[in-house]
């Protein structure tokens, strides 16, 4: 952990104390985990108080750790990498509609909210991240109020993961089709979803059908490191934050 990320941590938790859990570094930038209660709370403080000054919000993401470490190749019926990984059926994914999903291996909450907090005044930057307490129904405060910006993501948060934000003044789905049932980024979503649409001639409208096509993964997933850094050290690896 840099000296810059080691005051902000020891402020953060002087600040904060029990309602935060330990500030952890990954990847060049703290990650700050609170609950759903203090959020707005903290969050006011983060923006209004001049030692934090996160004046933006940039990005909020939802999470879903149902698989969070599970890997979605069938690696032990099929090779690790190659061309037919990705193309051969009975070998490729596990995604299917005749099996059942991976064993989750999270230990904790299913479902997240992330926000990407910037200060331009401190040229810094802070994760936030909020578990949800209940996964059947998985829902936070809204942060309309602190960065008015929070309106359009919390709506993508919603459509795609299905987290509800109380208090959001117009909480409608925002990428999927009027009428659309479920949420595409939930893991337990099929990859080629439940239904597949085309414009039909005879009928002079579009009509939606069950997906003919067979689930698979085309793209690996891959993390390739930079040869330009090799041998240097590497700071502050932490686990993957979203």
């Amino acid at each position: 952990m840099t000296d810059e990320l080691k005051t902000l941590s020891e402020a953060l938790q002087k600040r904060f104390g029990d309602s935060i859990e330990l500030p952890r570094a990954a990847h060049g930038e703290l990650t700050l985990v609170v609950t759903g209660d203090v959020l707005p709370e903290i969050a006011c403080a983060l923006r209004d108080e001049s030692a934090f000054a996160f004046e933006q919000l940039i990005d909020l993401c939802g999470v879903d750790y149902l698989h969070y470490g599970v890997d979605e190749w069938r690696t032990d019926e099929s090779s690790t990498e190659g061309f037919s990984r990705g193309v051969q059926p009975s070998t490729s994914a596990y995604f299917s509609f005749e099996e059942p999903p991976p064993v989750c291996r999270h230990d904790g909450p299913r479902f997240a909210a992330v926000y990407h907090l910037l200060s331009v005044s401190n040229n810094r930057r802070l994760r936030l991240r909020a578990y949800c307490p209940d996964d059947d129904m998985p829902r936070l405060p809204s942060l309309t109020g602190v960065w008015p910006v929070a309106n359009w993501f919390e709506r993508e948060a919603f459509d795609l993961f299905g987290i509800l934000f109380d208090g959001h003044p117009d909480l409608r789905r925002l990428l999927t089709d009027y009428g659309f049932i479920g949420h595409p980024f939930r893991k337990d979503f099929p990859l080629i979803g439940h239904v597949e649409m085309r414009y039909d001639p005879e009928q002079m409208r579009v009509v939606y059908e069950p997906v003919s096509i067979e689930p698979r993964v085309l793209v690996p997933r891959v993390i390739r490191h930079d040869s330009r850094y090799a041998g240097q050290p590497v700071a502050d690896e932490g686990e993957t934050d979203a």
